[in-house]
């Protein structure tokens, strides 16, 4: 049996290391974007946004709703505006990262998709398109980014209490899918031993 403990928990660990090397790496564009906007923001004297978590899942789960689309003159920043996708499942993105309505009504969101998602076009995608009215309003201090396929979301959120993306009340101590998968792994360690 010390054997069979000793296998299983090589593997957790192994899984673990994988789980974090995947998700460091698939931060990497949303990073290089942030920094290159918050350069953008410097360059205009304007205060640079600092990474708003529950904004970040937020930006995820309407990335996830982009999926599989193809880039095309509707969709991102070629939108012409009052024609944006609309997702019928909007409370539900937002329940899934445990906000509501009243604190998010004060935000933008800019869905762009860039194939590969080169990071020089990603950030003009965002810097000379539609969404720069956006990026130079001073009322936006925090931003969430994630990505999906070509698809590349930000979600600004402000230090107002509609566009704080605080998480609603009750929503749990546990905060992260991952923490959870490691919650899970130490579980299953004491009952294999």
């Amino acid at each position: 049996m010390s054997s069979f403990t000793k296998v299983t928990f090589l593997f957790l660990l192994l899984q673990a290391t994988f789980l974090i090397n995947h998700q460091v790496k698939s931060h990497d564009e949303e990073d290089n974007l942030l920094q290159g906007i918050n350069k953008y923001r410097a360059s205009l004297n304007l205060t640079i946004l600092t990474k708003n978590e529950n904004a970040a899942c937020f930006a995820g789960q309407i990335a996830d709703q982009f999926k599989g689309q193809a880039c095309s003159n509707t969709t991102g920043s070629n939108t012409v505006p009052g024609n944006e996708p609309q997702f019928p499942n909007y409370p539900d993105l937002l329940a899934h990262c445990h906000l509501n309505m009243s604190n998010t009504q004060d935000s933008e969101v800019m869905p762009a998709c860039v194939p590969n998602l080169d990071p020089t076009l990603v950030l003009t995608n965002f810097t000379q398109s539609q969404y720069a009215a956006s990026l130079n309003d001073t009322k936006y201090t925090g931003i969430g980014i994630e990505s999906e396929g070509d698809w590349i979301v930000v979600v600004l959120s402000s230090n107002t209490s509609s566009g704080s993306f605080e998480k609603a009340t009750g929503a749990g101590f546990i905060s992260s899918p991952n923490l959870l998968i490691y919650l899970a792994a130490i579980f299953m360690c004491f009952l294999l031993s």
